[in-house]
């Protein structure tokens, strides 16, 4: 047991941080000491929601500088906005190198950086400040993940071969902020969002537990992306009127569909295949993540929309809108599936309660900002593959300096 709590800072206060703050009722080893937002009410208001949550003394910080300075904040979780990325390590990495606070460890949620040359910015900045860090890929700690994997390979895998495909995907109906809408905040659509969960634990799930994911290396990407829904004309103007003026998919357009074919080689010189989608234009109950492992005499599959437990409304039951039911819920009546605990169920808790132990010196890190990186890669291969028509060796050249079409605003589909 560690001789003392972590006190964890965040920057962000929006959804992905509210569901962190979830998710740390079940982390027995830190307390949320802060909050720092670019919007000051904001930052109070999700430090009011940690102190109502029991989750400690949590103040609200005119700045980063000023968090990384309090001797009660030991580690940072860097949820914040993807465009916002290099100016939020630039101002920790100052404040630590400079003498004005210590940290335990940074947590940066996913994806690391909108394209390859950021994302390397962002490990060289973390490396020169000497700090601990680790990568939040919450799908790779949900229970169905981590138990079917163990699973699979101590009893499947062991006795008749390594699995061979891996399968997995996230779909959805579309995000809340505008901001994801906007290639160039964003780094791209849903790609780029949401891909960067269902590449990493393709690959994951193909690793043997214990062994590191340099041991599955990817050596073919295809890629390939579309808008099925957001650009059809009454749907632009649908999505303008939800999120602002600033999007409009009739001239400037993100991709809703994206889909990855990874061929990798492993150490023991086996051939094996990863297949990731994502979309933004899934119409169901809600949030639906997936996954399948098969290999040579076994499978299995796990899919957060087969619950146990579904409530049933009908006509009558005219409620507001919500999302008490599940994430980016469609529907207030009918048949419907209730995942009764999202921040355990989609892997927040025990992501959050493995780094909490990792700062505190008790764990190795799962994750990294390397392995971060590393999704990047594989994420702008992918858009590489998919501007191109075609399937590309990896790494293909020229990927440090790619940012994608959608990014830059000139991708048309």
């Amino acid at each position: 047991m560690p001789d003392k709590r972590l006190g964890v800072g965040f920057i962000g206060s929006g959804f992905n941080a509210r569901f962190h703050l979830q998710a740390f009722q079940a982390v027995r080893d830190a307390d949320v000491r802060g909050v720092w937002s670019p919007t000051k009410q904001h930052a109070e208001e999700t430090a009011a929601l940690a102190r109502h949550l029991d989750l400690g003394q949590t103040n609200a910080y005119r700045s980063i500088a000023e968090m990384v300075a309090d001797p009660e904040i030991d580690a940072l979780w860097l949820c914040g906005r993807n465009d916002a990325r290099i100016e939020n390590m630039e101002e920790i990495t100052d404040a630590v190198v400079r003498g004005k606070g210590e940290l335990k460890g940074i947590a940066c949620e996913k994806p690391l950086a909108r394209n390859l040359a950021e994302a390397q910015r962002v490990a060289e900045l973390v490396t020169q400040a000497g700090i601990a860090h680790g990568y939040l890929e919450n799908q790779a700690f949900t229970p169905a993940v981590t138990h079917g994997r163990a699973i699979i390979w101590s009893r499947g895998a062991a006795l008749t071969g390594r699995p061979y495909l891996a399968r997995a995907a996230e779909e959805h109906s579309g995000p809340h902020m505008p901001w994801f809408w906007q290639g160039q905040l964003q780094g791209g659509g849903v790609l780029n969002d949401m891909m960067c969960h269902s590449a990493l634990v393709v690959r994951h799930l193909l690793t043997k537990p214990g062994a590191p994911l340099s041991t599955v290396r990817p050596v073919q990407v295809t890629g390939h992306i579309a808008s099925l829904k957001w650009t059809r004309p009454e749907y632009a103007k649908r999505l303008q009127q939800q999120m602002g003026k600033e999007v409009d998919y009739a001239t400037r357009p993100s991709e809703d569909f994206a889909s990855v074919m990874i061929e990798f080689e492993t150490d023991d010189g086996a051939t094996v295949l990863g297949e990731a989608t994502t979309s933004w234009s899934f119409v169901g109950a809600g949030l639906r993540l997936s996954a399948e492992l098969l290999g040579p005499e076994y499978s299995m599959s796990w899919n957060t929309l087969d619950s146990p437990l579904k409530l049933f409304f009908s006509r009558e039951v005219k409620g507001k809108a919500g999302e008490d039911l599940v994430e980016k819920q469609n529907a207030e009546i009918g048949l419907m599936p209730v995942v009764a605990s999202e921040p355990a169920a989609y892997g927040y808790e025990a992501e959050d309660r493995h780094f909490a132990r990792v700062f505190l010196g008790c764990e190795q890190p799962e994750l990294t900002f390397d392995d971060g990186v590393e999704v990047v890669k594989l994420l702008m291969a992918a858009y590489m593959s998919a501007e191109q028509g075609k399937t590309l060796e990896f790494p293909p050249a020229g990927l440090e300096q790619f940012v994608p079409a959608v990014a830059r605003g000139t991708w048309r589909p």
